[in-house]
């Protein structure tokens, strides 16, 4: 399906940028500490589900969706708290970044949960178990 293709390429796209983003932001663009920081550290997290975000893994999806809200509660506080301007944008930018993932994530993995649903009703329906 095509639109299933361009919800993966969003996931994938807003997760690579999201990761390029975090480190500019920590060393080049708005760093805590002249030179850099080591909050550029926090980018490295982003690495772990890339591999199975590329394969198209659902359970992949699945959980790197929920984890990447860890990111969307970072770019609120900083947006909220930081001192400069500049860095309260990247922080702005870390949140539109996480929420396009989110949502691209959740758009590709919802056929596939609509599918699991339809199937677990059926194996009820063979059972006899009663449900909703």
């Amino acid at each position: 399906m095509q639109v299933l293709r361009v919800f993966h390429t969003g996931a994938v796209t807003s997760l690579v940028l999201l990761f390029a983003w975090l480190l500019a932001w920590e060393i080049v663009v708005a760093p805590l500490h002249p030179g850099g920081s080591l909050l550029a550290l926090k980018a490295l997290p982003l690495l772990l589900p890339l591999r199975g975000v590329l394969k198209r893994d659902l359970y992949t999806l699945q959980w790197s969706s929920m984890v990447i809200l860890i990111y969307f509660i970072e770019g609120i506080v900083r947006a909220w708290s930081d001192r400069t301007e500049l860095s309260r944008m990247m922080a702005l930018g870390e949140t539109l970044l996480v929420v396009s993932y989110f949502l691209f994530a959740l758009l590709y993995l919802r056929p596939y949960k609509k599918q699991a649903q339809k199937l677990a009703k059926e194996l009820l329906d063979k059972v006899k178990v009663p449900h909703d």
